[in-house]
C-alpha cells in the first residue's frame, strides 16, 4: 500500500526522503499526470511546512520560499525588478491553478513549457537545495539539465529560490504567445531585466523557454542592448543570429520553423514594451 506523509517540519521531510518518496506540493503537475489511475507510489506532502512559504527581502536579495504559491506572489508587494515574474505567474493556468501551484514545484518539474523558468533567470535566480547532510545553492541555468531532468539527487529537497539585488535600478517583463490568451501550455515565451542607469541599459538579461529543451539566456542579445536606450526603438536591435542558441522542435503546437520566427517576433514586443 502506498504511504502518505505530511510533516510539518523540515527536518522530518529531510528524514522521510532517506527513501525515495514523490515530493508533493501544490499537486498541479501531480494530479493531473494520474488521472485514471491509483496513486501506488509513497507520497511526501510538504504543504504543510511554514518554513518552506513566503516572501522575504534580505540585505543581498529576497527569498521566495518553495511552496510560495504562484497567487501570493501576485499579491505580493514587490518592486518593479519582480514584474516579469508576476506577469508569468497571471498566465501559469488560471485563478484555482495560481492559487495551488507553486514556485519551486514549476521549476522542479522541468517542463521546457515551464512558464516561471524564463523571468528567473532573467533575474539570475539561485535555488536553495537541502538534505540530511546540508544546503546548497545552484544557479538556476545548471538546475535544469534536460526535459524532466534537474540536478536534484536523491534525499534532496528544494526549499528556496533566491533573487539578488541588481546593482542598478532594474525592471523586468514577459511575454508568452499560445495558441488562445489564457489556460494554455506556451508556444514561445520570453522574459528580459534591464538594468537602467543614467537612462541607458547598464545591463540586460534575456531568456526564451519552450524553444529549447531547458529555457535559453541569449548573451549576444544582451550585449547588443548594454548601452541602449530603453525607448520604442528598442525591439529593433534584436536579430535572428541573437536566437542562436535556441533549438526549437516541431511539435502539435507549431514547427520549429515557426517557433523560430515567432520568438523574434515576441522579444521585440517585450523589449519595445520596456517604452511604455
Amino acid at each position: 500500500m502506498a504511504e502518505y506523509l505530511r510533516p510539518h517540519c523540515l527536518e522530518e521531510a529531510l528524514g522521510v526522503l532517506q527513501r525515495p518518496f514523490t515530493v508533493l506540493a501544490g499537486g498541479t503537475d501531480f494530479y493531473p499526470a494520474r488521472v485514471g489511475r491509483s496513486i501506488d507510489e509513497d507520497v511526501l506532502d510538504i504543504s504543510a511546512i511554514a518554513d518552506l512559504r513566503g516572501i522575504a527581502r534580505g540585505p543581498g536579495g529576497w527569498r521566495l520560499g518553495a511552496t510560495t504559491t504562484w497567487g501570493e506572489l501576485i499579491a505580493a508587494d514587490m518592486p518593479p525588478l519582480f514584474d516579469g515574474l508576476k506577469q508569468a505567474a497571471r498566465d501559469v493556468g488560471g485563478r484555482q491553478i495560481q492559487n495551488a501551484g507553486t514556485i519551486a514545484g514549476n521549476l522542479c518539474n522541468a517542463s521546457p513549457a515551464a512558464d516561471g523558468v524564463p523571468p528567473l533567470l532573467a533575474l539570475e535566480a539561485k535555488v536553495e537545495i537541502a538534505s540530511r547532510t546540508g544546503a546548497r545553492r545552484v544557479p538556476l541555468a545548471r538546475f535544469i539539465t534536460g526535459n524532466r531532468r534537474t540536478v536534484l539527487a536523491p534525499g534532496e529537497l528544494v526549499v528556496a529560490i533566491h533573487v539578488p539585488e541588481p546593482a542598478h535600478p532594474a525592471r523586468s517583463a514577459f511575454l508568452k504567445l499560445g495558441a488562445r490568451r489564457y489556460l494554455v501550455i506556451s508556444i514561445v515565451m520570453a522574459a528580459a531585466t534591464l538594468e537602467i542607469t543614467d537612462g541607458r541599459i547598464a545591463a540586460a538579461r534575456v531568456a526564451v523557454g519552450a524553444c529549447s529543451a531547458v529555457a535559453q539566456r541569449l548573451p549576444a542579445l544582451e550585449a547588443a542592448l548594454a548601452g541602449a536606450m530603453p525607448d520604442a526603438s528598442l525591439g529593433e536591435r534584436v536579430e535572428m543570429r541573437h536566437l542562436a542558441p535556441l533549438t526549437p522542435i516541431d511539435d502539435v503546437r507549431g514547427s520549429a520553423g515557426y517557433r523560430s520566427d515567432a520568438a523574434l517576433t515576441v522579444l521585440r514586443r517585450l523589449l519595445q514594451g520596456f517604452a511604455a
